[in-house]
């Protein structure tokens, strides 16, 4: 029996059962199927610490729609979900919470018992999202729902790091890295935000030993990291310090003695062509270090304090001891002048803390022979971005990476496989825990206490989750995906990992399309952030609109890699179409109430309206189907939303509405295929609504979701009669225009004579269109006709007349005009009044006179008009 529709669409009581109904069946899971094709996508894990934002909500209804669209098609189609452990964001809600309720540091309680504590965070709110997701229609395959610190996950994490170990591309070395003193971290390069910021350059004064008053000058934009200098950098060429290459300098307040070195580093022209090199706080002091056997010296500690090579600043935070630097250099009369300077400096991408480069002993990844592979199959087209110039990004950070910093200073994390004998120092690096050194024999022998990058398991993410390093039937069978979709700002932290991670480990791409989508902004197109308080929770939108109007508001105007503008506008448009669907639906079933079967008339029965709306139904099919195969889903969207409302409902319900009512079956078959397969392209961007409507509907099958995807079928073309109906509406639509121009009522009928050479189009069959839709009393088709007291509405295709007296009411137009013209001779008299008066004349501006002068002058056009068109009422 078909469900009866209620007269009003309530998306809060369909949306939460019609999804249990969906996860009750079994829809959204898939296992391999060899008569079928496979189709995956992995969605981007979301931290495990989040919750559903925008950014969220527009990636996982573009998912949705591939997703439930491919499933449509018959494809053996696995929505792979998860998320992230998060490393740092998680560690740092969990030490909040052991701050905030017990008073207690990590440190406090031990590795151990802080691991137990993360867990336990994460079993009560790793959840979160997962259901969130859900709340928005995500047709997920919940079972495979995957962690980065599961057991399988961790397994491929060590696996990995293993092998490159064993391949010599990871290593332990010490290099300057990104720390991040509020993080208390090791950052890799794709974690660093660059601001551009408003700061200073310091010019100081370095002492040369021996030559009492002479001073090499240096600038700097840190003042406190001289307390770590272990030289001074001058160009071989340039002749100013020629005579000082090899000298000594005496570095201010630590008394220490540094050389000045010559190296082609040095820009003559910058500064003042002296450089201070600052071997454990710069990465190119760091390789100039190297290239002269200098010290390398740490002056401040994790948390961005001077340390004990610091002298009397020692303990001082970094920023303070700039203060007192700069301050006791003045006294010294060292400080030779400060000038503004704009200039980028890194930042931390999670708490937004200016970072340090530190010189630090980590484990890195070698990028060069990994990079390589993973920039061929961009360039030579196996995997391709859409849109394209998102692979100029991709290929410019490939083309110049730096090795991989991978090792975090934190306790949440795959922790490095590498364990230390305290005895005989033998380091081993191991899938398995190792509790004797496989050296000595000795048991004493700790685990690194460091763990991985979280985008290090992240990177594994599309091969992992389908149970890689295992040779499983998932992996065999789904992978590599089908498409990678995500937003343009994780192109260098994830995208570009998991190419080079997919072509190593499993020497295939991992996917062969990225699409880019853009950021979701606030209606005046900002970006969305706590600051400016112009977040919006998707959950309260869907409170209010329902899921099915936020994804359709979310791909209003969505081209690939573009941001979008979020707005309750687009939300109210959502909703009414919402409405418009469901009225039409209703009105539908209230017509074809005996109609039990689902399917088309026999060809012969078909009217011109039917094969006009069948043959714009099947361009629409072909369309829809090729934008969405595009990864065009907006303009997939405006064709659906145009065609709903504009064709089907505003159109063919109309014009449909006498046979109708006259119980025509045909017309009922008709419109009834042209919903239910309307619904079914609308249904990967709208489900619950369509999936509602269509089981109030003749139908097939349990579910719209698993029902067969519309394809063009070239019977239903009829390009003769898309272009005899384009005529009739074009001429409806000028009829009514005219109409309303004129401000006669709608429910006033005039006669309608039609000249036209096509008169297989404007007859007797289609006159019903024009008295139904124009308010034509009769009808009339001639090949010649001329009434100089009739309107004419001209179109391509005919010429329309309509008797004047049928228009208009003459006697209600002859009061309307002489009240409209008693209201100007007022208005004329006033202003006359005003510009006669000459105190008004002397005093007004210039701009004020002109502009009642052109007030008047337009009030007695206006009066003419008014005066000919009531003596032609006359006449």
């Amino acid at each position: 029996m078909n469900k009866e529709l209620p007269k009003t669409y309530d998306p809060n009581e369909l949306e939460d059962r019609l999804y249990s109904f969906w996860t009750q069946k079994g829809y959204f899971h898939a296992e391999p199927d060899e008569k079928k094709k496979p189709f995956s996508i992995v969605i981007p894990p979301p931290n495990v610490t989040g919750q559903l934002h925008m950014g969220h909500a527009l990636n996982n209804t573009l998912q949705d729609i591939i997703i439930r669209t491919k499933r449509m098609q018959g494809y053996s189609v696995c929505w792979l979900p998860g998320t992230d452990h998060a490393g740092i964001a998680t560690q740092i809600k969990v030490e909040q919470n052991l701050r905030e309720e017990k008073g207690l540091t990590r440190h406090d309680i031990g590795r151990e018992e802080f691991l137990k504590l993360a867990w336990e965070w994460k079993e009560k709110y790793g959840g979160r999202i997962i259901e969130q997701l859900k709340k928005l229609g995500s047709s997920c395959d919940w079972e495979r729902e995957a962690f980065t610190m599961s057991p399988t996950l961790s397994a491929a994490v060590k696996k990995t790091f293993v092998e490159l170990y064993n391949k010599e591309l990871i290593y332990q070395g010490f290099r300057i890295i990104n720390w991040c003193p509020e993080c208390n971290t090791a950052l890799s390069d794709a974690e660093v935000e660059h601001k551009e910021i408003e700061g200073l350059f310091w010019y100081i004064n370095y002492p040369v030993k021996d030559q009492e008053g002479r001073y090499v000058t240096i600038a700097t934009t840190r003042p406190e990291t001289m307390l770590g200098d272990t030289a001074v950098a001058v160009n071989p060429e340039d002749e100013r310090y020629k005579d000082i290459i090899g000298k000594t300098l005496i570095l201010p307040f630590i008394e220490r003695e540094i050389p000045v070195v010559a190296d082609e580093y040095v820009d003559k022209e910058f500064g003042t062509g002296c450089v201070k090199i600052t071997p454990g706080h710069d990465p190119n002091d760091f390789y100039v270090g190297e290239r002269h056997n200098l010290e390398t010296m740490l002056i401040l500690d994790g948390n961005g304090k001077i340390n004990e090579n610091g002298g009397k600043f020692f303990g001082m935070d970094r920023f303070e001891a700039r203060k007192q630097i700069i301050s006791e250099l003045k006294e010294l009369g060292l400080l030779v002048k400060i000038e503004k300077h704009t200039h980028n400096v890194a930042h931390c991408y999670r708490c937004g803390t200016m970072l340090e480069p530190m010189a630090s002993k980590q484990w890195f990844v070698k990028m060069p022979p990994l990079a390589k592979p993973a920039i061929d199959v961009v360039k030579n087209g196996e995997i391709r971005f859409i849109p394209d110039r998102f692979s100029k990004i991709y290929l410019n950070w490939m083309e110049n990476i730096h090795d991989w910093c991978i090792s975090r200073q934190l306790w949440w994390g795959h922790r490095i496989p590498a364990y230390y004998c305290s005895d005989c120092g033998e380091m081993t690096v191991s899938e398995d825990d190792i509790t004797d050194c496989p050296k000595c024999g000795s048991g004493n022998v700790v685990q690194d206490p460091d763990v991985l990058d979280t985008w290090f398991s992240s990177a594994l993410w599309p091969f992992s989750t389908l149970g890689w390093p295992e040779k499983t039937a998932d992996l065999e069978y789904y992978y590599p995906t089908s498409v990678l979709v995500t937003a343009y700002d994780i192109i260098t932290f994830w995208v570009s990992k998991m190419i080079f991670m997919g072509i190593e480990n499993t020497e295939q791409i991992p996917f062969p399309d990225v699409f880019i989508h853009g950021l979701v902004r606030d209606a005046q197109g900002r970006k969305m952030s706590k600051s400016l308080g112009n977040g919006i929770d998707p959950l309260d939108v869907i409170e209010k609109y329902g899921a099915d109007a936020l994804r359709f508001a979310l791909a209003t105007g969505n081209a690939p890699g573009n941001d979008m503008r979020f707005s309750y506008e687009k939300m109210d448009a959502a909703r009414n179409f919402n409405n418009k669907i469901w009225n039409a639906a209703r009105f539908v079933r209230m017509n074809t109430e005996s109609l039990n079967t689902l399917g088309l008339p026999d060809m012969s029965a078909l009217k011109l309206e039917d094969k006009w709306i069948l043959s714009l139904y099947n361009r629409l099919v072909g369309e829809v189907t090729n934008n969405i195969e595009n990864y065009e889903l907006g303009i997939a969207r405006d064709k659906l939303y145009d065609f709903i409302w504009n064709i089907f409902c505003d159109w063919y319900i109309e014009l449909l509405k006498p046979r109708l009512s006259e119980g025509d079956l045909d017309a009922q078959k008709c419109i009834t295929y042209v919903l239910s397969n309307t619904l079914k392209l609308l249904h990967p961007f709208m489900p619950f609504i369509t999936e509602e409507i269509w089981q109030s509907l003749p139908h097939e099958g349990e579910s719209i979701m698993i029902s067969e995807y519309p394809t063009v079928d070239q019977s239903l073309d009829f390009p003769d009669e898309e272009i005899e109906m384009s005529r009739i509406i074009t001429a409806i639509r000028a009829v009514r225009n005219r109409r309303a121009e004129m401000n006669v009522a709608p429910g006033r009928k005039t006669k309608l004579t039609v000249v036209t050479q096509f008169t297989d189009t404007f007859n007797d069959d289609t006159g019903i269109f024009f008295k139904r839709l124009a308010s034509a009393s009769e009808i009339e088709v001639k090949s010649e006709y001329s009434d100089n007291d009739a309107i004419q509405i001209v179109t391509d295709s005919a010429t329309f007349f309509i008797p004047l007296a049928d228009m208009i009411d003459f006697e209600a137009e002859r009061m309307r005009l002489n009240k409209e013209r008693d209201q100007i001779l007022t208005d004329i008299e006033r202003t006359e009044k005003k510009l006669s008066n000459e105190g008004f004349i002397s005093k007004a501006p210039a701009n004020v006179i002109e502009s009642e002068k052109n007030k008047l002058s337009a009030a007695k056009d206006k009066l003419t008009g008014i005066e000919t068109a009531l003596e032609k009422l006359k006449q």
